[in-house]
């Protein structure tokens, strides 16, 4: 068979391009990639020289993967599996380009062909009967022009008077309360219609699934809008909520539409469902509307492939007049990638990848349902291509004391941020799965696994299944832990309220924030106290982290605008909180007295010289008084005290930098000895009773394998158990009393020597609670 030589070789340029592209993924992976081309990312003028191909497209891919680049770390980017109907896809946008230059005779042809084949294949695989197709990038362009069609065919005069009919009558649209987010109000911008004209309808409450359109109120507010002498013009349902993955109950509403004359519109990611052979009776009732919108692109793993709306109408005068159609062949060759694709799948293979994707929900969905404290929403459990579970309060048992059920006021918001982080942690981990956070208004933050959206992009695979569920074991008992222990830390912290306050923070997946903040930094000014409280406890925090212990302590979210707080993320059940509490106030008052005393150090050495001059001045006085003139002279006083010695009552001092003041050395000697032996004794006792091996902050009967790598908001890329290390004394540094130093007594006049090594103390910061400067007789 004779083929083109310019389609073999567009063909084969579309591979080659491909290849470099996937090379250099796979470089940049591995962490082999160089820059093959050099230029600065800002915008330049256009070189005199042209490049070739390949250069060009090395240069392409390396402004993708500029940021990545520049990154330390690059990110994760949930990258596209092209697979061969991928490439058939991107060769049908270069065909079109190519088909673009033929003769209009022959274009007119082609192009015709492509679009009736496109719409026939569609229509069969998607059992819609007699459908006509609108292909479209917008995937809600193919609704405005469903609407232009509705407005032509009900107000007759609108193609010559344009707005003003609709004075008479002014039409409605209704929506469900479920629909996609900002489609009513495009609709409404797109055709210049107020907002007015929008209705929303809202779900079930009582009866039914709570994500489904209330059709009795849907009846209700349609008989309100014909007696104020609206027009009831279209009604948009839903197989499969974007939310939740719901269906409408098609039926009911397609009669309200045939009752009511309302043109009934059906989209949702379960239309995919109508190409297998075994199909719900409330998803087959999507064949009866007059018009559906389908995203095959999303659902075959096609990249830039359009979306398609089918819909039934007889006069195609309307239907041109809508933008339904068009009479300019290049607008017709929007179909041919999906052309290319559709014929490279076949009908089989287009029925196995959403069989496929399917199965992938039945299989995480038979899975989760032997997994403790989770909590599954389905719609059907046989049937449901959507998946939607999370982290449930309701299964869970405290394991220390606290209760979960009222561990706070906010337990709502505190459980949707933990599933918040249980999503992320999904996502960062499995990549492949495709899960997403979705949220909801009743029900919270759940985790939405939908394969028909995103299995055949990401190319997920059983095994991934299997992988996100074992991560999930691992992941759920520490949520669980850290969920019972937060009410624990909450009163060992309230305990603590001369030094802690607890902060809560009910967005903060972990468990607990907390602020070290001392009595005396509240009779502060205020910034000024904000100023020492942010400093006091981001050196508490570097102290926290450097300790040698499995739970991660930070500052808390990048949002998060308080910057004085400690946020202390998961735990495991054998957390000893009351340890982990005592030594955040520990080593806060720690850091609290070392900064006070360097603080007023020069203060005090200022005021203590002043008053050791004046009792060395009274001292001096005193011995002279005592021991007459003669002992002073340096000869005579040496031979007096040879044959008359005199025992001087002048007693030896020190000087205290911490209090400032002037101490007898009377009290040093006399429990010298026993402070020696006391300083052997002072060990925290939390460290004495720990065994070898066990990490800190855990019971001492508690299993030494530790559930480590957590972070917090998506901060850890892998979770592992590893072994605990050793405890090390650090953690309570034991402060032992330094041992005074001897005083120098002598006969002759006391001196101010040791004075000025204060003043070197001080500049060398080594001054601490305790060192003295002692002076005596000489």
């Amino acid at each position: 068979m004779m083929v083109d030589s310019t389609l073999t070789q567009l063909g084969k340029n579309i591979s080659e391009a491909m290849k470099i592209l996937a090379d250099g993924q796979r470089e940049l992976e591995m962490g082999t990639t160089t820059q093959l081309f050099s230029r600065s990312s800002i915008t330049g003028p256009l070189q005199r020289d042209g490049q070739d191909a390949a250069t060009i497209l090395h240069f392409v891919h390396n402004l993708i993967h500029e940021e990545d680049e520049m990154e330390d770390k690059p990110r994760q980017h949930r990258l596209q599996n092209v697979g061969e109907q991928g490439h058939m896809a991107l060769l049908g946008h270069s065909l079109a380009a190519y088909i673009s230059v033929l003769d209009k005779e022959q274009l007119r042809k082609l192009t015709t062909r492509i679009l009736s084949d496109t719409t026939l294949w569609l229509c069969r695989l998607f059992r819609y009967e007699n459908g006509s197709a609108y292909l479209h990038e917008d995937n809600r362009d193919g609704l405005v022009k469903v609407c232009r069609l509705i407005i032509n065919a009900r107000y007759e005069e609108y193609a010559s008077e344009g707005y003003s009919v609709f004075r008479s009558k002014q039409p409605v649209i209704y929506q469900s309360a479920s629909c996609r987010p900002g489609l009513g109000q495009h609709l409404c911008s797109q055709l210049g219609l107020p907002l007015s004209s929008l209705c929303t309808v809202p779900c079930n409450t009582i009866f039914g699934s709570q994500h489904q359109m209330d059709v009795a109120l849907l009846d209700k507010l349609i008989k309100e809008d014909l007696e104020a002498e609206k027009l009831p013009l279209l009604l948009i349902a839903n197989a499969g909520t974007p939310g939740a993955g719901h269906t409408d109950k098609l039926g009911r509403m397609k009669d309200l539409c045939d009752q009511y004359n309302m043109w009934f519109h059906v989209e949702g990611v379960n239309l995919a469902t109508l190409a297998l052979s075994d199909v719900t009776s409330a998803v087959m009732a999507a064949t009866r509307s007059d018009s559906v919108t389908l995203t095959p692109g999303q659902w075959l793993g096609l990249p830039a492939v359009t979306a398609v709306t089918l819909y039934r109408y007889e006069d195609p005068a309307l239907s041109l007049a809508a933008g339904l159609t068009s009479s300019q062949p290049v607008e017709k060759l929007r179909a041919l990638p999906l052309w290319l694709s559709l014929q490279y799948l076949g009908h089989n293979g287009i029925v196995q990848k959403i069989k496929d994707a399917t199965s992938l929900s039945q299989q995480l969905l038979q899975k989760l349902k032997s997994l403790a404290s989770i909590k599954i929403l389905v719609e059907d459990e046989l049937n449901s291509p959507v998946v939607l579970f999370k982290f449930s309060q309701e299964m869970t048992a405290a394991s220390s004391g606290g209760s979960v059920e009222g561990y706070c006021a906010g337990e709502k918001e505190v459980l949707d941020s933990f599933n918040r982080w249980l999503g992320e942690q999904l996502v960062q981990l499995v990549p492949t799965s495709g899960v997403e956070v979705v949220e909801f208004e009743d029900e919270g933050t759940y985790i939405r696994f939908s394969p028909l959206l995103t299995a055949a992009a990401l190319g997920t695979q059983q095994q991934d299944i299997e992988h996100m569920v074992k991560r999930l074991m691992e992941l759920v008992p520490v949520m669980s832990s850290t969920v019972s222990l937060r009410q624990d830390f909450r009163e060992e912290t309230h305990r603590h309220a001369a030094s802690l306050r607890y902060v809560e923070k009910l967005s903060w997946p972990g468990l607990g924030a907390v602020r070290y903040q001392p009595q005396e930094a509240e009779g502060l000014h205020e910034s000024r106290r904000k100023q020492e409280l942010e400093k006091l406890n981001a050196e508490l925090l570097k102290k926290l982290q450097d300790l040698d212990s499995d739970i991660m302590f930070s500052s808390g979210p990048e949002f998060e605008t308080e910057d004085d707080c400690i946020f202390i993320g998961m735990v495991t059940e054998d957390v000893d909180v009351s340890e982990l509490v005592e030594t955040i106030a520990t080593l806060g008052k720690e850091i609290e007295e070392s900064g006070r005393l360097l603080e007023n150090m020069t203060e005090v050495v200022r005021k203590g010289i002043m008053e050791a001059e004046l009792q060395l001045q009274r001292a001096n006085e005193e011995k002279l008084m005592e021991e007459g003139m003669l002992r002073q002279l340096p000869l005579v006083g040496s031979v007096l005290n040879w044959f008359s010695p005199v025992q001087s009552s002048i007693k030896g001092t020190t000087f205290n930098l911490a209090a400032g003041s002037l101490d007898s050395t009377e009290v040093i000697y006399s429990t010298k000895a026993q402070a020696s032996r006391l300083s052997l004794q002072d060990t925290p006792t939390s460290s004495s009773k720990r065994l070898q091996g066990q990490r800190l902050f855990r019971h001492s009967g508690a299993s030494t394998i530790s559930f480590t790598e957590i972070s917090s908001i998506g901060q850890a890329d892998e979770i592992t158990g590893k072994e605990s290390t050793p405890v090390h004394s650090s953690i309570h540094p034991a402060t032992t009393p330094p041992s005074p130093k001897e005083d120098m007594h002598s006969g002759r006049d006391v001196s101010l020597q040791k004075i000025p090594e204060c003043a070197e103390m001080v500049g060398s910061q080594e001054a601490s609670e305790g060192q003295e400067i002692k002076h005596g007789e000489r």
